[in-house]
């Protein structure tokens, strides 16, 4: 049974607010869980003591087990020191320009280069 610490969404529509639960990674997201360790609010105001609230030994005793938090639980605990930030969501590769892309700019970039060296040869 692989064991996950997640968000459950509670609330009224347009209005969210989550638990944050320890569950089967197979139930559904606001399915049954084997404990509530808190609520994230996130209509609250950032650094508020309502944004987050957390059982905080109940969340290393499940860390310590060896239940695995996803990304936001992840994100939300290490606000609170609990967790180690994860890194390797912080710098997403999509917007990086291509290998192509770059070779197309670069090749167009000395190509208008080529076109304009002629013509400041014949000015002078």
């Amino acid at each position: 049974m692989s064991v996950v610490l997640r968000l459950a969404r509670r609330g009224t529509k347009k209005r969210p607010v989550y638990a944050v639960v320890v569950t089967d990674s197979r139930n559904p997201r606001d399915g049954r869980f084997l404990e509530k360790l808190g609520t994230y609010n996130p209509l609250s105001e950032h650094g508020s003591a309502e944004r987050l609230r957390v059982q905080e030994d109940r969340v290393k005793y499940w860390l310590g087990v060896g239940a695995q938090p996803s990304d936001r639980v992840a994100r939300l605990l290490s606000s609170l020191s609990l967790v180690d930030k994860p890194t390797w969501r912080e710098t997403p590769k999509k917007s990086a320009i291509g290998k192509k892309r770059s070779e197309r700019a670069e090749a167009k970039a000395a190509k208008l280069a080529a076109a304009a060296a002629p013509t400041e040869d014949a000015a002078a």
